[in-house]
């Protein structure tokens, strides 16, 4: 797949690459680094060709004919009296940890030619969080790294304490030379000489693996790849595209008897890693398909549950976990994200997908097995999630983490109408529909399943009194629509925002004010005629390509979505699908993360927010959602 800026991203088992035209790597920064990359952590920074002594041209620059193998087609410089004397066939391919490359240069030349091919290659061994910071500066007392040079290539070693990443080159035919790049310290040139008969060929294959922190030296096993049926209108083909791409994201993490779960990580090229909330949407919207997806998320999500008190990641006993990282700056706590649990709304979510999964598959079994994790994730939210002491769910800003804790997690993005941001204990108001959603489910899984009606009475009496509680205090009569969250002063924090459309999916609305919600959503200022904003148009704070205040996400809409359906509301529903998926087939049959809010009007396609990523995975199990709601209308 080719990225905004022109670089071609490989995605195979948990690995990804990014590369350029001609298939190198230059160590970029920002916003779109490029490189290889695996477990939050660049293993190859530089991957730099060159024959003859100059970098080859790309005739057919990088392509990406599968989502694992790019090929291009590279020349040396030449004149029209002096054509090039050989070809270069590229073709680069990522699995399980591990780039694999194959030169093929076929001479153009009547006579014997000698190539001096050279490969100029440096491993930073940078975390993500590093990459993507723009002015921030990660120290790294006592660190330290090695080149070791090997009878076929060589071994880069980084090493920091009790951390070490190493990554292997390995050339066959082994590299004749190794040397001192000249412009980077600490880099190498690995160069070969290859003769080609007159119009012959000569084969170079590379392989560059990478290893990190805790991983075991055996690679992971590569997972098959799911084959489909050729779909036959757009929402197939999306719903298509939707499931490769979760193939892609889908990673291994342990699962809560030390098995191995199968996962979907959040997206590419910043979450490659399990994420709660996202986890979880994607293995709700997954459920008529892949009931497996769910019983694995939520595996891994018990076997990461909260057991203590921690301040610094959030960690409170029975709370659902809102990210895991597994990079050098989390494993020494220079970012609080090693397992960090700041998400109001992970634990409610976790209660839904777990009775969700009984309801779709009929089987008890799972429910059983994450009863007491059922019943801790309730505690949590009776308890440190806020509801006795505040009446609702609640998170406090984290200043070291996240300042917003719901799915609108950017800085901002929980605003009054003015603009300005919601001070905390706050209760935004599409985790109080999940915490309702979650004590109906877990009430029923309680009668049904673990046959404990006593319990299943008090669940569903705190259900009914939030339910209550939460239509005299978050309508605003004026607006006639719910309030964006409630603020540490219990405010209405008035901002338009989609988040109401959740409450529609959770049920926690009755028939008339769900009704009058989901009209309003439709007006042209909320639906943008590809999709619903995050935050009605004409509000202050309101800008297009805002993340969360303007935007409009593709996930987002498919919650909405389902509400409609839910309540009957067929029009509606029925026209934010068609707008989704208008959008997805302008993108190849592909949603982006985020689209922005332009109105569908001003533009011949959907524009896409700038720093969105790509494959993300709540964005491709969006159409299986929008199907699933159009199918209950």
């Amino acid at each position: 797949m080719t990225s905004a800026d022109d670089r071609v991203q490989l995605v195979r088992d948990a690995t990804f690459a990014r590369v350029d035209a001609a298939g190198g790597i230059s160590g970029t920064r920002g916003t779109a680094p490029d490189g290889l990359f695996l477990r939050d952590a660049r293993h190859l920074s530089l991957w730099h060709l060159s024959v003859d002594g100059t970098a080859p041209v790309a005739l057919v620059p990088a392509t990406a004919d599968t989502d694992d193998r790019a090929l291009s087609v590279l020349t040396p410089r030449g004149t029209r009296d002096n054509p090039p004397a050989y070809t270069v066939f590229r073709e680069q391919s990522v699995s399980a940890g591990t780039l694999t490359e194959h030169l093929r240069l076929v001479s153009n030349r009547p006579d014997p030619v000698t190539a001096l091919v050279e490969i100029t290659v440096d491993a930073d061994f940078a975390d993500l969080f590093e990459l993507r910071a723009d002015d921030r500066h990660y120290d790294k007392p006592g660190a330290r790294h090695e080149i070791h040079r090997t009878d076929d290539g060589l071994v880069f070693d980084y090493r920091r304490a009790d951390w070490h990443s190493r990554t292997t080159v390995v050339g066959r035919p082994a590299p004749t030379g190794l040397d001192a790049a000249p412009d980077t310290p600490s880099a190498r040139t690995l160069s070969w000489r290859l003769r080609l008969d007159p119009h012959g060929q000569a084969d170079l294959h590379l392989t560059v693996r990478a290893r990190p922190h805790g991983q075991a030296e055996t690679p992971t096993v590569a997972r098959p790849q799911r084959r489909t049926a050729p779909a036959a209108d757009d929402l197939a083909r999306t719903c298509e595209r939707g499931l490769a791409d979760v193939d892609l994201l889908t990673i291994p993490v342990a699962g809560v008897d030390g098995e191995t779960a199968d996962v979907p990580a959040a997206g590419i090229p910043w979450f490659l890693t399990l994420f709660g909330r996202d986890s979880l949407l994607t293995s709700y919207f997954l459920l008529p398909d892949r009931p497996e997806t769910a019983a694995a998320t939520l595996s891994a999500l018990a076997a990461t549950q909260g057991r203590a008190h921690d301040p610094v990641s959030g960690e409170q006993p029975g709370r659902i976990v809102h990210e895991t990282r597994h990079g050098e700056l989390a494993h020494f706590r220079q970012i609080p994200y090693g397992r960090y649990y700041g998400a109001v709304d992970a634990t409610p979510l976790f209660l839904v997908l777990l009775h969700a999964h009984y309801r779709t598959t009929g089987d008890p079994a799972l429910a059983v097995r994450l009863e007491q994790h059922a019943r801790r994730a309730v505690d949590w939210m009776l308890t440190d999630g806020g509801l006795d002491e505040h009446g609702y769910l609640t998170y406090q800003p984290d200043p070291n983490g996240l300042v917003n804790q719901n799915w609108k997690d950017s800085a901002g993005a929980v605003c009054f109408a003015d603009g300005t941001q919601a001070q905390g204990p706050i209760a935004v108001s599409e985790a109080q529909g999940y915490a309702y959603d979650a004590l109906i489910r877990t009430a029923e899984l309680a009668a049904a399943v673990w046959q404990d009606e006593p319990y299943a009475d008090r669940l569903r009496e705190t259900a009914a009194m939030l339910r209550t509680r939460f239509a005299a205090d978050f309508w605003m009569p004026d607006a006639g629509f719910p309030a964006l969250a409630l603020d540490g002063q219990g405010r209405q924090v008035d901002a338009l925002a989609s988040d109401a459309g959740h409450l529609l999916w959770s049920g926690i609305l009755d028939q008339e004010l769900a009704g009058r919600v989901g009209q309003r959503l439709l007006r042209p200022d909320f639906f943008s005629g590809w999709a619903i904003r995050t935050l009605a148009a004409g509000q202050k704070p309101y800008h297009p390509l805002s993340y969360h205040r303007g935007s409009a996400w593709p996930h987002d809409n498919a919650v909405i979505v389902l509400g409609l359906a839910r309540h009957g509301l067929a029009e509606q529903a029925r026209t934010v699908a068609d707008g989704l998926i208008a959008a997805a087939v302008h993108h190849g049959y592909r949603l982006p993360e985020v689209l922005a809010g332009y109105d569908r009007a001003a533009t011949a396609r959907p524009v896409p927010y700038p720093h969105s990523c790509s494959p993300q995975a709540w964005a491709a199990a969006t159409p299986l959602a929008l199907r699933t709601a159009l199918q209950m209308l």
